[in-house]
């Protein structure tokens, strides 16, 4: 189970040429924005060396015009930065704000021996977001994360040595905790019960890389978070039940947000299906509850 979940054989997250064609394919109303982007070379790749001395990849694109407003986005489990893009170009395009798209361990063009399901990726983060302090002087940053990304972007809210220049999270169908998500994972697959099948694995999970299930809880994070949150979930979203968002909304004690998107059957599909709404959103969210006009 471990091998499967945390070190799977995945061609598709390295592919960053497939990448860019799916994202044309998926949301045709992005293709000329990164047309443009190639031809000015506006896409530009940089790197970092994380507490464990792992090489990890990301992208940053500046706005038009200069401004303070920038957007960290996280991508989500087996995915990369290039299939974040979507949501960067809510940010750069229509919100006009910087933007920087790491790739996390073991996804894209970063390293690392396995797939962290946002726990220690929220590590990995706060490095990001201080190289967006160094890129974007004086930024205002916003973190947006989708499925895993979003996890880690809820385990990043509750850190207690969290920036000053963060001023907002927005998640996008994060779920509970790593021990939920697989517990579920494990039945829906595979018909298999929690006991013994899940406390094996954990255990494994916690010889091999340091970190257990359990403790891999966005859940508990958010209840440490002191910046608004916005929370977002398809009505219909099974992989990462719905329920799983009505839990973390509950357990947010800071200024917050809700929005169930209708009719989304598919998991981590809001923004696709609703694209008009999700922009709206977000832009009012961050304009009302995190100053950011």
């Amino acid at each position: 189970m471990v091998d499967i979940a945390l070190t799977p054989h995945n061609t598709e997250s390295h592919d960053k040429a497939g990448s860019l064609s799916y994202m044309r394919t998926t949301y045709p109303q992005i293709a000329p924005w990164l047309d443009s982007l190639q031809a000015c070379h506006g896409l530009r790749d940089t790197t970092i060396i994380n507490a464990e001395g792992v090489r990890l990849k990301g992208y940053f694109v500046r706005a038009s015009h200069p401004t303070k407003y920038t957007a960290v986005l996280v991508h989500g489990y087996t995915d990369n930065a290039i299939r974040m893009l979507h949501i960067g170009y809510l940010y750069h395009h229509d919100l006009h704000y910087n933007i920087i798209v790491p790739d996390l361990q073991f996804h894209g063009g970063s390293e690392g021996r396995a797939i962290q399901m946002g726990w220690n990726d929220r590590r990995d983060v706060l490095r990001w977001i201080g190289v967006t302090e160094q890129l974007f002087p004086d930024a205002q940053i916003v973190v947006h994360g989708i499925s895993m990304g979003a996890a880690t972007t809820l385990c990043v809210s509750g850190e207690p040595d969290l920036p000053h220049s963060v001023r907002a999270f927005v998640e996008d169908c994060g779920y509970t905790s790593v021990w939920d998500e697989f517990g579920i994972q494990i039945k829906e697959k595979y018909g298999m019960p929690r006991f013994p099948v899940l406390y094996a694995a954990s255990a494994v999970c916690k010889l091999r890389f340091g970190w257990s299930f359990g403790e891999a809880s966005p859940l508990e994070q958010v209840k440490k978070a002191k910046q608004p949150i916005c929370f977002i979930h398809g009505d219909g979203d099974s992989y990462v039940p719905t329920w799983m968002v009505y839990q973390l909304y509950a357990a947010c004690k800071t200024r917050k947000r809700l929005w169930i998107a209708p009719n989304v059957k598919e998991h981590a599909k809001s923004y696709g299906v609703h694209p008009t709404e999700y922009k709206k959103l977000v832009r009012c969210f961050l304009t009302t509850e995190a100053g950011m006009k």
